[in-house]
């Protein structure tokens, strides 16, 4: 052995060996300094003269400092001179990697502006792809900045790919069946910071929360020099501004400035857990869930004409500042948004009388059908009060096709298999009346004094049930004001407790301390795991 010893030669480190793998990492460094760049300086300057951050400082504004873990950095495409010595660097216009936000983990993936407008052009197609698988396979959610097309063709693509591309084929730089599938899987984001087109468009919605900047952003499936050419000038506001967007229910919600759009983001995913393989979490404020508004006792006119602010009856009654309204100029004879009950996240509808006298129109029923599926994918249970005089008629309602609508909505709510809460605040009528709550499994329910219900609303429905007998009165008026009375006294929501046929009737001051009893209640029941079905976007 001692001989195999000598056999060993030991050498002391060269010069060339102590400067190591050095000289390729000043390669990496330039390469992504070069990377950072974006389209360079005059772009970049033309960007913020716009009044719009790069792609890079929206990342670093969004996520906690110093969390950001880029992906794909040096991807793009370089130039050599004759040695192979890198002379330049057009990076890819998806920027994209993990971060956190307020602690948690996420994927966030944006595109930038300054190269090719965020087109295909300038894309390296997996980047964008990479980022939806990520955001799937490890649970996360994602936030998606989008300005541009989003990372869709232009007509400038068929020339420098040589060749047309057909949608849905393998050249597409978003796969999007993992656009849709991911949100069965984990809450997405959408935030659209500028003139969104296209794919872009439709990548800004197919999210369980979108957000538009006011002055900034116009979303749509084509621009006003397309539409232009059908015959229809439009500037981009026009077309696709914030009030287009969020009153047709396109986009949720509309602020002034970016900044304002990440803190919305980040609101928005406190309320929801990181995947459907997760619960929400529980954050106390100290609420007391004992609290009594007192205001709540004459909230409700007595007299029925008389409409009422159902916004004060939520805030009064969820923790303090935590309802997180959703939608709110689209279907707005339906209040829908996110709060929190005791420290737990909750799915609040509301019905509002000051539109329609909150019957369900064809739009409230679409935002009720992809409402109640954000709850049930992201296991929130559901707390409902209830103001429904049922579905909206007349030929403006016929014409919307407001049935097929309804049974829709309908549908969606029986699907639903997570627990509901519904308090009856005042009108439960019609068929529009059966989706104050599932049917198909235990649910809680509570009535106030002023609540009523029934087939058909007496206002209307005593002429056309009575009308034989009114019109063979001496005095129709009489008569029908003694009809009135008659069914008035049997309607009570007293009538109905007897048979049992609502839970409990309460008083209005005691509806916090009984809403976060039933979120402690349900907080064991949040089963995590894959969702029976996806959001329908």
């Amino acid at each position: 052995m001692a001989d195999d010893l000598h056999l060993v030669r030991t050498t002391a480190p060269n010069k060339a060996d102590a400067v190591g793998w050095e000289p390729e990492l000043a390669e990496l460094r330039q390469r992504q300094a070069f990377a950072r760049e974006l389209g360079g300086a005059d772009r970049v300057a033309r960007q913020h003269a716009g009044g719009r951050m790069t792609v890079r400082e929206r990342i670093d504004k969004l996520l906690d400092p110093g969390s950001f873990q880029e992906i794909g950095s040096i991807a793009g495409k370089a130039s050599y001179d004759a040695k192979g010595n890198i002379t330049g660097f057009i990076p890819a216009n998806c920027v994209f990697g993990r971060g956190t936000l307020d602690g948690r983990p996420i994927v966030v993936a944006g595109d930038d502006f300054t190269l090719r407008g965020g087109s295909a052009d300038a894309a390296i197609k997996g980047k964008p792809k990479m980022s939806e698988e990520a955001a799937t396979r490890f649970r996360m959610p994602i936030i998606r900045l989008i300005e541009g097309s989003g990372g869709g063709g232009s007509v400038k693509t068929i020339e420098t790919t040589g060749r047309a591309n057909l949608p849905g084929g393998l050249t597409e730089t978003t796969s999007f069946d993992l656009v849709a599938n991911q949100m069965a899987e984990v809450p997405v984001v959408g935030l659209g910071l500028g003139s969104v087109a296209g794919l872009g468009a439709a990548r800004l919605v197919a999210a369980h929360y979108s957000v538009m900047v006011k002055e900034m952003t116009a979303v749509f499936v084509a621009g006003p020099p397309v539409v232009e050419r059908l015959g229809e000038p439009r500037t981009k506001q026009e077309l696709g501004g914030w009030q287009i967007q969020l009153r047709c229910g396109a986009v949720d919600h509309a602020v002034d400035t970016e900044e304002q759009a990440f803190d919305a983001a980040r609101r928005f995913l406190s309320y929801l857990p990181s995947s459907v393989y997760d619960l929400p979490p529980r954050v106390r404020n100290w609420d007391d869930p004992n609290r009594r508004e007192e205001k709540l006792i004459s909230i409700v006119p007595k007299v029925k004409k008389q409409a009422y602010h159902m916004r004060r009856i939520v805030s009064a009654v969820v923790d303090k500042d935590s309802f997180f309204e959703m939608g709110a100029l689209f279907g707005r004879s339906i209040i829908t948004g996110l709060a929190r009950l005791d420290g737990w996240p909750v799915a609040v509808m509301a019905g509002d009388p000051l539109f329609d006298g909150g019957a369900w129109t064809a739009d409230a029923c679409s935002k009720i059908i992809r409402f109640v599926d954000l709850a049930q994918t992201f296991h929130l249970p559901v707390v409902h009060l209830v103001d429904c005089p049922g579905f909206q008629v007349g030929l403006k309602a016929e014409s919307s096709a407001v049935i097929r609508w309804g049974v829709r909505a309908l549908t969606a709510i029986n699907q639903t298999t997570v627990p509901w809460c519904s308090i009856v605040v005042r009108n439960c009528y019609g068929v529009g009346g059966l989706g104050h709550q599932p049917v198909g499994h235990l649910c809680v329910r509570y009535a106030w004094p002023s609540a009523s219900w029934g087939s058909l609303p007496l206002e209307g429905g005593i002429e056309a049930a009575y009308r034989a007998e009114i019109d063979a009165a001496e005095d129709p008026a009489a008569k029908l004001e003694e009809i009135e009375e008659r069914l008035n006294r049997l309607r009570s929501p007293f009538r109905t407790a007897e048979a049992f046929w609502v839970d409990e009737v309460v008083d209005p001051r005691d509806t916090r301390r009984l809403l976060c009893d039933f979120a402690n209640l349900a907080a064991p029941l949040r089963e995590p795991g894959h969702s029976r079905f996806g959001m329908r976007p």
